[in-house]
């Protein structure tokens, strides 16, 4: 029996017939100009009047049906009027048109069947065409004919056109693509959407003192620290050293915060009397609206706080009308950080957070959502398999979501979107979902978007004014293994305005003046980033239509910090790759040195001896060297985006326990068994890091013991050398002691000895700190 072929996880340059196929010098003659052109039929139906009353009460319940063939679009109705308002459009793919009139029909909702009221008819071939930036087609009114084409009472506002995905009608309208979806809620999770992030500031409190505080019981020294809290985040100050009741700590507390702010800081001052309890001595709450904000390093004035005392009276919480604490802060909202709400490797935005401080943009992203083929089923409808996909971009504080294309696995979008660019190393990220929400939702939430793949493009990577049109592979990590769900069709276009301006942020720091002036802790940014994400996911699902928790964190790669064993011997492979390099060099030494090939030894003999006589050459044929190998390599750069590589990820041949261990919760629910074999395996690669690290430390130590008179013989015996040597090199001339040494180095196999040399073993021989290890 033969293997089946391997997946075909490789980029696929792509030549789609863009922009309708029209070749022009003016971009801006069509802004969809990245995605192939869509042809749709529009019907926009405003509102009717003089409707006939069709109840017993004389009044009617109306609502318009827009048919074409066999689909079939309906507005929402209205109870008892005779003049309503819809202004709802409908828009048929032409793609699937199954007749040649299309049919509006307005009818009385009733609770057996609905009554007919009239209806207008249009020739297809009769509807007129608009292009934008034409202006909209404006909507007219026509008479309602019975079905014998008689006139009825009542008229109907509407407008009808033929037209592109690139219509102004296109994002809100019903298209007939999703006729299965129901309900207003269900509707509105298929549309297209844009989302901006918001706006994250880094809030500052410098906890400097307290005054007057008031313990319960006076005959201890109280333990004092100070507790904030904001929204989901706590932070606390050490205990304070001044044990009093006036404690001091000086000590900063960071915090994630974002517009509009919507809850104050909260602090509470807190004796611990035991150990697992704690009298509260005093509170306050600062509005973070009227908090000062600063861009640059300059310290601002600090204020005195005053603490209130909350004690229970009869259930409520009452405040004491006498206290006198006071706590002393310095609380500020810091603009001139970038707020990091992203893996710091695939940044897409790193401007600082207060506006002013932005400078200008260097050029433009245009993406086009074309299309993809090969999607994996991802759920089971009716019993039979089923992908609702949709796509999600992300760059800088834009999120972008493309309308859901209901039941395909080759959907089509052909949706076209633009990005201020700031900085040109930057990372552009493409997910694609299968759509969970189609009907409403599911009220539990217990429902959640299914990830069916995910594509960065870094924008350093790519030429200016150069449009690259790739299928890429949608590869996702699964606990059996590395699965291919599709391909995704993009185009791709960076436009720069200022060339000059570009090549000068390649000298500029990546981050913000701010995080180098007051760098924040790596601990600090961990817990920073972690809370930044949380907001960001929890503002963007609170949206409508919500772009869900799972969608937010799977784009912003949240976890990719945990434990795994695949990604750390990725790692490791990676770390050998850069050295791999200056190890086939050392190996290209080590045959020079045993004269493997006698000719290249000797012209290397001949190149020292330039070197050496010539010194002023060294690092222009350095230099020059490295010109003429980059030069030599633009013949063979690379020409595609780069795109997912399992092989890198050690993804292609991960032992399936491993993936197991990678997928696992944190903490964990595996079984103890499981987990106990893990740690022993964890225990054995951190035994052999371990020694690894000892080796290191015992190399260094060495080296430190050479002077430290650790070993009296050895130290006398390298300052003895050090003696002679500086003597012998004063007398004799830089140049024929470099000749000496590397004609030494490069000495023939003949004059070389199997043992280690002398400096080698003297080194061995020095002490080090092993001894006194436990």
């Amino acid at each position: 029996m033969m293997r089946p072929p391997r997946e075909d996880f490789a980029l696929k340059e792509t030549k789609p017939h863009l922009g309708g196929g029209k070749v022009t010098g003016d971009k801006l003659t069509s802004t969809y100009d990245l995605v192939e052109q869509m042809q749709y039929l529009y019907v926009r139906v405003v509102k009717a009047k003089d409707l006939p009353g069709k109840d017993v009460t004389g009044g009617c319940d109306p609502y318009a049906e827009v048919k074409l063939g066999n689909y079939k679009g309906t507005t929402r109705h209205f109870e008892k009027k005779s003049n309503p308002e819809w202004n709802q459009v409908f828009a048929f793919s032409k793609d699937r048109l199954q007749a040649s009139m299309l049919e509006v029909t307005v009818k009385d909702k009733d609770f057996v069947k609905d009554d007919f009221m009239g209806r207008v008819l249009f020739d297809l071939n009769e509807v007129p065409k608009r292009v934008p930036p034409d202006s909209p087609l404006a909507p007219q009114w026509y008479r309602l004919e019975d079905r014998s084409g008689n006139k009825a009472k009542g008229e109907l506002m509407l407008a009808v056109w033929m037209g592109t995905q690139a219509d102004e009608a296109f994002p809100e309208a019903w298209h007939s693509d999703a006729a299965a979806v129901s309900g207003a809620n269900g509707l509105a999770n298929i549309q297209s959407k844009v989302y901006l992030s918001p706006k994250l500031w880094y809030l500052r409190v410098n906890v400097i003192e307290a005054q007057d505080l008031q313990p319960s019981d006076k005959s201890r020294f109280p333990e004092v620290f100070v507790k904030a809290i904001l929204g989901n985040q706590a932070l606390r100050t050490r205990i304070s050293l001044s044990k009093n009741i006036n404690p001091m700590w000086n000590e900063d507390l960071m915090f994630v915060a974002a517009e509009p702010f919507e809850e104050p800081l909260i602090l509470s001052v807190e004796d611990r009397v035991a150990p697992n309890k704690e009298e509260v001595l005093g509170r306050c709450a600062i509005p973070l609206q009227y908090v000062d904000r600063r861009l640059d390093h300059k310290p601002i004035n600090s204020r005195w706080y005053n603490l209130e005392k909350h004690i229970i009276v009869e259930g409520e919480k009452k405040k004491e009308v006498k206290f006198a604490s006071r706590i002393h802060m310095r609380i500020c909202l810091e603009g001139g950080y970038h707020v990091l709400d992203e893996s710091t490797h695939h940044s897409s935005d790193l401007k600082p957070t207060a506006k002013q401080l932005w400078k200008s943009n260097i050029g433009v992203l245009e993406l086009g959502i074309l299309n993809a083929h090969g999607l994996s089923p991802m759920k089971t409808k009716d019993g039979r398999a089923t992908t609702d996909a949709y796509c999600v971009a992300k760059y800088g504080q834009k999120w972008v979501r493309t309308r859901t294309i209901i039941d395909s696995f080759t959907p089509k979008w052909n949706e076209q979107y633009t990005w201020e660019v700031f900085d040109p190393c930057t990372v552009i990220t493409i997910g694609v979902y299968d759509n969970c929400h189609l009907h409403g939702g599911d009220k539990s939430g217990a429902a959640k978007d299914s990830r069916i793949g995910k594509v960065r493009i870094r924008l350093s990577t790519l030429e200016t004014d150069r449009v690259y049109t790739h299928s890429y592979p949608l590869l996702v990590l699964h606990p059996t293994g590395v699965k291919k769900m599709g391909e995704i069709h993009l185009a791709v276009r960076f436009t720069c305005s200022s060339l000059l301006n570009m090549m000068n942020m390649y000298s500029q720091p990546l981050l913000p003046k701010m995080h180098y002036v007051h760098p924040l802790t790596v601990s600090q940014l961990d817990s920073l980033r972690h809370q930044a994400t949380q907001i960001v996911s929890m503002r963007l699902s609170r949206a409508e239509p919500p772009l869900r928790k799972e969608v937010v964190e799977y784009m912003l790669d949240v976890g990719s910090h945990m434990w795994s064993m695949r990604r750390s011997k990725a790692n490791f492979f990676r770390i050998m790759g850069v050295f791999s390099g200056l190890i086939a060099v050392g190996k290209w030494f080590d045959q020079i040195c045993n004269w493997k090939n006698p000719i290249t030894t000797v012209l290397i003999h001949i190149l020292f001896l330039i070197l050496v006589l010539y010194p002023e050459l060294i690092l222009p044929t350095i230099f020059l060297y490295l010109f003429l190998i980059g030069v030599w390599y633009y013949r063979w750069r690379p020409r595609h985006p780069s795109h997912m590589d399992t092989r890198l990820s050690c993804a292609d041949n991960a032992h399936p326990d491993e993936l197991d261990e990678e997928f696992d919760t944190f903490p964990t629910s595996r079984p103890n068994d499981i987990v106990r074999m893990r740690y022993d395996r964890l225990r054995s690669i951190a035994g052999r890091i371990q020694t690894v690290v000892g080796d290191l430390a015992t190399q260094g130590e060495r080296l430190q013991s050479l002077l430290s008179w650790r070993d009296p013989r050895a130290s006398a015996l390298f300052v003895i050398f050090c003696l002679v040597a500086a003597i012998v090199l004063y007398v004799t001339p830089f140049q024929v002691v470099a000749l000496l040494a590397g004609f030494y180095v490069l000495r023939h196999p003949r004059f070389r000895h199997k043992l280690p040399s002398v400096p080698l073993n003297f080194f061995r021989r020095l002490p080090a700190r092993t001894d006194c290890m436990l």
